[in-house]
């Protein structure tokens, strides 16, 4: 990360902490974990949460051309930073609760950045449905968190008949934190 992005980031988490709420940038080990089941053969990839592109550069370093991967985010800065680093890639400025909305079909898998569990209840419903209605059968939603717990709530993985899996911790990060990979079971 630069020192632009790095300064980017801390002025968009004082200006908007309710929009921000990351201590850091994800690392680039957290990076390599969120993209570790990536394709480049297997589709579309959505990123949910992009802010300054530290994960987006990871999906695009997998093999992801800048045409297939369509990343979200709400905060007008961090839109303006990443069509500055990455040309072609698609982004949309827009709540990850209207991700239903977003016109890509047959997606590998939905990359999340967002701090889902600060999120009230109907939003993380709303992400999590519309998130399910982009991916293809099989396809997954990646999301990493810092507590023990899975970072979707119990009420809506129930809902959605969510499976998962989790990965070992990244303590290189800051705070260390794992990774789930939630799919719907045919």
């Amino acid at each position: 990360m630069s020192n632009s992005d790095f300064a980017l980031f801390m002025g968009q988490l004082l200006r908007r902490p309710h929009q921000v709420v990351a201590l850091a940038p994800s690392s680039r080990f957290l990076c390599a974990e969120m993209v570790a089941q990536v394709d480049p053969a297997a589709g579309p990839v959505i990123e949910l949460g992009a802010g300054t592109g530290n994960i987006t550069k990871a999906i695009l370093d997998r093999g992801i051309a800048p045409e297939n991967l369509h990343s979200i985010e709400m905060n007008p800065d961090f839109c303006d930073r990443l069509r500055a680093r990455f040309p072609r890639l698609n982004v949309h400025q827009m709540s990850a609760g209207d991700v239903g909305a977003l016109p890509v079909e047959g997606a590998q898998a939905v990359i999340s950045g967002l701090p889902l569990l600060s999120m009230p209840l109907a939003l993380q419903r709303d992400i999590l449905t519309g998130t399910f209605q982009r991916l293809k059968p099989g396809g997954s939603y990646v999301q990493f968190t810092y507590g023990p717990k899975p970072p979707v709530a119990r009420a809506v993985r129930e809902e959605l008949g969510l499976d998962w899996t989790v990965s070992r911790k990244i303590w290189w990060n800051m705070p260390p934190a794992r990774v789930y990979r939630f799919t719907k079971p045919a």
